[in-house]
């Protein structure tokens, strides 16, 4: 139930662009918030991902081998959300949803983060902390 999930602040981040913060403290295994966007096919998600990441923009988010949703369109709160080598929450697709889920205790104040799983594919280099080798 979408009351049941908790309130989330987005903001400036020292990772990168705009972050999402948790407020309150957020236990383990909580929903944190569903990712929107367009659902969109895998053919459609290459074109527009051509326009995307030039611009460092990564807004796709994979389903599975048919499916992906594109957060530039209908997205929320949760396309802020950076990537981390480290993060403090994982993901869970049930379904065509997705969900970000927190893998450990988040503190009052604490950025969301989770892997973006990416293997390299947007040669953007990862921000998470000082001298991350990581390519996004």
């Amino acid at each position: 139930m979408v009351s049941d999930l908790p309130p989330l602040v987005r903001r400036k981040s020292a990772i990168s662009g705009w972050g999402v913060y948790a407020p309150h403290a957020i236990s383990k295994e909580s929903r944190i918030v569903e990712y929107k966007g367009a659902l969109i096919s895998q053919s459609e998600a290459w074109r527009r991902e051509q326009r995307y990441l030039p611009r460092q923009r990564i807004w796709i988010f994979t389903i599975d081998d048919r499916w992906a949703r594109d957060a530039a369109f209908g997205g929320n709160i949760a396309r802020y959300i950076n990537h981390a080598c480290d993060p403090n929450c994982y993901v869970d697709i049930v379904g065509r949803t997705i969900w970000i889920v927190s893998s450990r205790r988040i503190h009052e104040g604490e950025e969301l983060t989770y892997d973006y799983n990416t293997d390299g594919v947007a040669g953007i280099p990862c921000r998470c902390r000082p001298r991350c080798r990581r390519i996004l």
